[in-house]
């Protein structure tokens, strides 16, 4: 994303929390409406896309310096969903999503197809694809997992309208069956509390049959990926495990590596 653009979203959001903000608060409501108002009143173009916005705000730019500076330590401003069109800004306690640089990388052969690697787009879509040849949601989670759909993009009770990377079905050695929500990050881009809780949500509202198993993965380098299964504890994001993977070309897996 362009400076000019960062620039324009701290703007607009500047503006609309200091107009609705009151020392003391703790959450900050607007609309998808009062984006387009603030372009306006600042005399600056609104965002063509002004769910991106929000996006941007959420995983890759933060808030401006003016919002951060009204943080009590240890507590920060997110956004979140509530109801179709309608958001809000919440104080919340810090929680970040970061991999363990101590954590030793499994070596798995690389079994995504060149032409596919050679043609993804982006960072998102090349993990996307990485993760789901490689079947690694199967072996991070011990089980089976198909892919159901990717950049699902449904409407949640309570919180509007969300769109998770990619979701996948499960089943365990006992038959029991999964729901799997995947968030996944490329570049810069930072997992996210929000995406995730709102993952969560939703597929306790569309599968409640089904058990959710929460996935967030996050490229460490090119041929190096980050995998974390989470949960909701007391509305605190919590790691139930994390594991990275080193795709490599069959060859450079040596005997001694496999039976260690």
């Amino acid at each position: 994303m362009g400076e000019p653009s960062v620039n324009r979203y701290k703007s607009i959001i500047e503006r609309i929390f200091k107009e609705r903000y009151k020392r003391g608060s703790t959450a900050v409501s607007f609309e998808r409406s009062d984006i387009e108002s603030a372009a306006k009143a600042l005399g600056i173009m609104s965002p063509k896309n002004l769910g991106d916005l929000v996006y941007s705000l959420r995983y890759r730019v933060g808030m401006p310096e003016s919002i951060e500076k009204t943080q009590p330590k240890g507590m920060e401003w997110i956004i979140v969903g509530r109801g179709r069109a309608k958001y809000e800004m919440q104080l919340v306690k810090v929680n970040r999503i970061r991999p363990n640089p101590d954590l030793q990388a499994i070596k798995i052969p690389d079994a995504t197809p060149e032409i596919v690697a050679h043609n993804a787009l982006t960072d998102e879509q090349a993990l996307l694809a990485k993760v789901r040849y490689n079947r690694l949601i199967d072996i991070f989670l011990g089980m089976a997992a198909y892919s159901l759909q990717n950049h699902l993009r449904t409407t949640v009770k309570g919180i509007g309208q969300i769109e998770i990377d990619e979701i996948y079905i499960g089943v365990d050695k006992h038959g029991r069956q999964y729901v799997i929500p995947v968030q996944a990050k490329g570049g810069s881009d930072q997992l996210g509390s929000v995406q995730t809780t709102q993952d969560i949500h939703c597929c306790a509202e569309k599968f409640p049959g089904l058990i959710c198993r929460s996935i967030s993965t996050q490229f460490l380098s090119d041929s190096q990926i980050a995998l974390f299964e989470l949960t909701l504890q007391e509305d605190r994001l919590k790691i139930v495990e994390e594991k990275h993977y080193h795709l490599v070309p069959g060859d450079q897996i040596t005997r001694e590596e496999i039976d260690a």
